[in-house]
């Protein structure tokens, strides 16, 4: 059988197909993105959380959370999307430490021309390859190795959770 401490051909082999797919299809996607949208596909993302939030604003520290970013790459995206003016920052007024992301009228445009373009990569590239049996498959090994990751992933104790 081999060395225990060693993965097995074909346990490699499981792994390194789905990571190598899954890499390869998030870079198809985000060269769709910058070719179509001129913006990578992290900075969409906040536009569509954004988007989707009350009052279009979400604290940058919630907007972290929601993108499983650190927080200096939140704020550097960000300061980004500022500049081209998708996105204004504000002091949260209720609690003057924090800083709200708010989408502009002009991010809420980008974010709604986005969609379409994404949905398109994500089926030509994805979806439309997989016949439905695998697509439904492939959602069940996806939902089961999140809530063992997220149940194995170690408690965040200035969360709370």
């Amino acid at each position: 059988m081999g060395d225990p401490a060693w993965l097995s051909y074909d346990e490699l082999r499981v792994f390194r197909a789905f990571n190598r797919a899954s890499r390869a299809l998030m870079a198809q996607v985000e060269r769709d993105m910058q070719h179509d949208i001129g913006l990578p596909y992290t900075y969409i993302e906040v536009l569509w959380r954004l988007r989707r939030a009350p009052g279009r604003a979400l604290r940058m520290s919630d907007l972290a959370d929601a993108t499983e970013s650190k927080a200096s790459r939140i704020t550097h995206a960000v300061g980004r999307l500022e500049a081209a003016g998708l996105v204004r920052r504000e002091v949260s007024l209720e609690d003057r430490r924090g800083w709200l992301a708010i989408l502009t009228d002009e991010g809420m445009q980008t974010a709604e021309h986005a969609a379409p373009c994404f949905a398109e990569s994500v089926r030509r590239h994805f979806l439309n390859v997989l016949p439905p049996l695998m697509r439904d498959q492939l959602t069940n090994i996806g939902e089961m190795l999140l809530i063992h990751v997220n149940a194995a992933a170690p408690v965040d104790a200035d969360s709370g959770s």
